[in-house]
C-alpha cells in the first residue's frame, strides 16, 4: 500500500493525539491504532494479526512506562536531597 506524505502526517498527528488522550488500561492500544488507521483509509482487517501479541506488546510498553516513571522520580528526588533521607 503506497503511504504518501500526507498520510504519513496524518497518521503521526494522529497517533501522537491518540497517545496523549488514551487511557492507561489493557487492550487500549488496539481501540487508538483503529482510529489511527481509519483515519487515512487503511482497512482495519489486518488488526487480526496484531492481536495474537497484542498483550506481549502491551506488557513491554506498561514496563518501559514503569520504568521511566521510576526513574524520573529518582532523579527529581535526588536533586531534592530526598534520597539521603531513605533508610535501607
Amino acid at each position: 500500500m503506497d503511504l504518501g506524505l500526507t498520510g504519513q502526517l496524518t497518521i503521526l498527528l494522529t497517533a501522537t493525539l491518540a497517545s496523549i488522550g488514551t487511557a492507561g488500561a489493557p487492550g487500549v492500544g488496539i481501540i487508538m491504532l483503529a482510529m489511527v488507521l481509519e483515519s487515512i483509509g487503511i482497512p482495519l482487517d489486518g488488526i487480526a494479526l496484531i492481536l495474537g501479541v497484542e498483550r506481549i506488546i502491551d506488557m513491554c510498553r506498561t514496563a518501559v512506562n514503569v520504568t521511566g516513571d521510576l526513574s524520573c522520580a529518582v532523579v527529581v528526588s535526588s536533586n531534592e536531597n530526598e534520597l539521603s533521607n531513605v533508610s535501607t
